[in-house]
């Protein structure tokens, strides 16, 4: 059966979704855990964002990448220093251009990230940086529970979602 992005089943599945992405940066709290959330439009990642911060009693910080990062791991450490956040959102892997040797990198130094990151990490993917992932660094990807997918094509607001589910 196929669903519209305006359709019922969609708008409570993005509901859902949002849930299911508050909930899990709050169980996670205090320890790593990798959390990867799959949503290709940049303006409703924009739109969860605003919303995860409004609603989360976690404190949410941002990192968002440059075109020339390299490596994750050392990208996420310098950006917060001695501070440890409650939770980190990572989004502009999309915008790496050697995306895949930051995913192969990333891999390889996945163990540090459980040593000295307490704290969610939140990866924002598109479609095709999350096929890289599988690809290139599937270790990596087995860490996280069930990818996260927000309906990109619905005009309705998250929060106007949630309320509705």
């Amino acid at each position: 059966m196929n669903t519209t992005s305006n359709s019922p089943e969609s708008l409570e599945n993005n509901a859902a979704a949002a849930e299911r992405l508050a909930r899990a940066i709050k169980v996670a709290a205090g320890e790593f855990s990798l959390i990867l959330v799959c949503c290709d439009s940049i303006s409703k990642r924009q739109q969860i964002l605003k919303f995860l911060k409004e609603l989360s009693s976690v404190a949410i910080q941002e990192l968002i990448l440059s075109p020339t990062d390299e490596t994750l791991y050392t990208t996420i450490t310098n950006n917060i220093g001695l501070s440890h956040p409650q939770a980190l959102i990572v989004h502009g892997l999309e915008s790496v251009v050697a995306i895949p040797q930051l995913l192969i990198s990333t891999n390889l130094m996945r163990d540090e990230f459980r040593k000295n990151l307490h704290f969610p990490v939140v990866l924002w993917v598109n479609d095709e940086v999350l096929s890289q992932l599988v690809w290139l660094a599937p270790d990596l990807k087995n860490w996280a529970a069930t990818t996260i997918r927000f309906d990109v094509n619905n005009p309705e607001s998250v929060e106007n979602q949630v309320l509705r589910a």
